[in-house]
């Protein structure tokens, strides 16, 4: 910004009247230059001690939030619900394997991926102990201690021996304090891919123009989760990630008689490579406690806030210029099976609901769809088009009774939000004796299509 602010002070001290094609440079410069002015204007400074120089001040520390943070404390709940002992895990090594170094900046990917997947567990509230096995030399330090009989807390103890009662002032051990685990996460992130794709644009006349450009790169991780008593594992997840960055400038690199000015004014940002990889690792340790705690994580991934089981809510005089879900879905997968209801209006509002694999109830994650689906038929109707994932294969039998349970669950659901079962019509299901699979996107499949309202 300084550099910015002397050419702009040069450009205007230059008697040069007008600039390049008849606009003045001191007319263009300015705007440009004050661009750059909003980036200095929230810097504040505090003198922190008596005879000190001020320092920069910025944002006050706060907790270190992720868009998983409202998927974890989902599952939290749902972990906490079993009423069952919570499982005790533990933490190995979490490392990078990518070796990506540079002598200027270090280690291209964090060495804390140990500390992170610790931090994820913590995130589920007490619905999973953590036993700490990652660095645990203070306990073995202090075990050698009670062993030599040198640890003490400031008490006496008595204590039963062969010659009698006696009084001692060192900490008695008896064996046995240490809880055992009974999982443990093992892994590390695996691949940092630079520059997978970029693209952008450059212009000038006479070294004056603009400048775009974009890039991405990924990264993945595979972590797995071990009994501690067998060492079997029990799961293994492979994430990968992709992280977007962009540049965009405007420069002028130009001689006006003696004098050279060359003044660059831009931006750029890049989505945080660390906070994505403590992201991508607290989703992974969601999949592996899911693994054994047999507590489906999925209905609450739709909480994350990088995505969502159902659109988000709008206003309900926008609700008639969304897409249906079948304009949605139709490059995506092939057209429903059967006749288009009569009362299919393409202007009416779409709202998909999914159900995980086997699952009749409406589990977590499904409430902010059912206040949608009720608020949308108090205003004309919405059809509801039930999905599963694709990985859900049953005979066309068991799949119709499945169905029919999960119709029935979402009538009871709406029965208590004040919508009667006659107001909800079936439009489409899928022929009782048709085996096919009815994609719908990538990993879903169409069950039935409802209209309520």
């Amino acid at each position: 910004m300084g550099g910015a602010t002397a050419g702009r002070r040069q450009l205007a001290g230059k008697r040069m009247g007008r600039g390049w094609h008849g606009v003045s440079l001191r007319a263009a410069g300015l705007p440009l230059l004050a661009l750059a002015l909003p980036g200095c204007a929230g810097v504040s400074q505090q003198r922190i001690g008596i005879g000190e120089e001020l320092i920069v001040v910025g944002p006050p520390v706060r907790d270190n939030r992720t868009p998983m943070d409202a998927a974890l404390a989902c599952y939290a709940g749902w972990l906490g619900s079993r009423g069952s002992k919570p499982l005790v895990i533990a933490v190995g090594d979490v490392r990078d394997y990518t070796g990506k170094y540079s002598v200027s900046e270090g280690n291209a990917i964090t060495q804390g991926g140990a500390l992170m997947v610790a931090s994820a567990l913590g995130k589920l509230r007490g619905s999973v102990r953590i036993a700490e096995r990652f660095d645990p030399v203070i306990a073995e330090r202090e075990l050698a201690y009670a062993d030599r009989r040198q640890l003490g807390d400031g008490k006496v103890h008595d204590l039963a021996g062969p010659s009698g009662r006696q009084v001692v002032p060192w900490l008695p051990y008896f064996g046995g304090s240490i809880a055992a685990s009974d999982y443990y996460i093992v892994g590390g992130i695996t691949e940092l891919n630079y520059d997978i794709r970029s693209g952008g644009i450059e212009t000038g006349v006479n070294s004056v123009g603009p400048k775009a450009r974009t890039y991405t790169q990924s990264v993945a991780l595979d972590l797995r989760i071990v009994d501690t008593r067998s060492l079997l594992v029990v799961r293994t997840v492979s994430l990968t990630k992709q992280f977007t960055g962009y540049e965009t400038g405007f420069g002028i690199f130009r001689f006006f008689g003696s004098n050279l000015f060359d003044i660059n004014i831009g931006a750029k940002g890049q989505e945080p490579l660390q906070l994505g990889i403590r992201t991508a690792l607290e989703e992974a340790t969601m999949r592996l406690i899911g693994a054994v705690a047999r507590v489906d994580p999925e209905p609450c991934m739709s909480q994350a806030s990088w995505t969502a089981s159902v659109p988000p809510a709008l206003p309900v005089q926008a609700v008639s210029a969304t897409p249906t879900l079948r304009q949605r879905l139709s490059t995506d997968g092939p057209p429903l099976n059967g006749p288009a209801s009569a009362d299919d209006d393409s202007g009416a509002v779409d709202l998909p609901l999914l159900f995980e694999t086997g699952i009749d109830s409406l589990q977590g994650g499904t409430e902010g769809a059912i206040d949608r689906i009720v608020a949308a038929a108090k205003h004309g109707g919405v059809f509801v088009t039930l999905l599963a994932r694709d990985s859900e294969t049953l005979d066309p039998k068991a799949r119709a009774a499945l169905t029919d349970r999960r119709i029935a669950a979402l009538t009871a659901a709406l029965a208590r939000q004040g919508i009667a079962a006659a107001a909800i019509a079936p439009v489409w299901r899928p022929a009782p004796t048709d085996p096919a699979i009815q994609r719908a996107g990538a990993g879903l499949q169409r069950l039935a299509r409802l209209r309520i309202g």
